[in-house]
């Protein structure tokens, strides 16, 4: 293990702050003198480049949970990223509702490419389009859980014994992509929904350059040029709070969300 790797997709900074505190404290108990390598591939432009790593590289690999799996925009990416025998932990990060099928899913990806998965988490963070629903999370205890978890993926490693591709919970086939439904039952095409700007937008472009599939036009911020993922970025980062969302179906879903799985879940660790 001559490098750790900390690799995420992380538009609100949830997932990032899971994948390099995970990353950072495995390399703390290996007495590391080095940094952890950092790949954020959150902008697009970064997708655009691929990655190869080595069997003396541990990647510590995490996605957030959309609709239950692994986001449909970065499956192209995920596939061009090349193993050769790297050890991988794989990580998804979900707002309190369900993680699904989604770390079976990255999971089986990075297996398909090359990676050895000998350890797997879904951790807990505030929902993309909520500030309520898992606020602040991950929070302190959240991240005593990755300290222990760090401490076991490093004792693991070491002893080498044990080394096998690890089990974790899921389904195959993988189910559908969740989809919400409206006050009839019917599903909600949830891509449809598409963030709006109020007046009090101070034209800072702030948005534009986080957005993480390049769609927020720089021009006119309030124009799309591309789908909307919902992933949050705009909305959570404005300084103004001038990005929001007002459909009565997206609004419905929210709060039901909220409602529904207020109570605490806690990170599901597979070794």
């Amino acid at each position: 293990m001559e490098k750790i790797n900390a690799m995420y997709f992380s538009p609100t900074g949830t997932t990032q702050k899971i994948v390099s505190g995970l990353a950072g404290k495995i390399l703390e108990n290996a007495g590391g003198q080095t940094a952890v390598n950092i790949i954020d591939f959150t902008l697009p432009g970064v997708r655009k480049e691929t990655v190869s790593f080595t069997a003396e590289d541990l990647v510590v690999i995490g996605v957030p949970v959309y609709a239950g799996r692994v986001p449909n925009i970065l499956l192209k990416y995920m596939n061009s990223i090349t193993g050769n025998g790297a050890l991988a932990v794989a990580v998804v990060l979900y707002g309190n509702r369900d993680y699904d099928d989604a770390l079976i899913e990255l999971k089986d990806i990075l297996e398909l490419n090359g990676f050895k998965v000998i350890a797997g988490g879904a951790f807990i963070g505030e929902h993309s389009i909520s500030k309520i629903l898992a606020k602040n999370r991950p929070d302190e205890k959240d991240m005593a859980v990755i300290n222990d978890f760090a401490s076991k993926i490093y004792a693991k490693i070491t002893t080498g014994n044990n080394l096998q591709s690890v089990m974790v919970k899921g389904n195959k086939p993988y189910r559908k992509y969740y989809m919400p439904i409206d006050e009839h039952g019917m599903p909600v095409d949830f891509r449809k929904f598409v963030p709006k700007t109020s007046s009090d937008c101070m034209d800072c472009k702030l948005c534009p350059s986080i957005c993480p599939v390049g769609s927020i036009n720089y021009e006119d911020v309030s124009k799309l040029d591309g789908i909307c993922i919902k992933c949050g970025a705009c909305v959570k980062n404005c300084p103004n709070e001038a990005k929001y969302f007002d459909d009565k179906d997206f609004l419905r879903h929210k709060h039901e969300l909220e409602v529904e799985f207020a109570e605490r879940k806690e990170p599901e660790l597979f070794l």
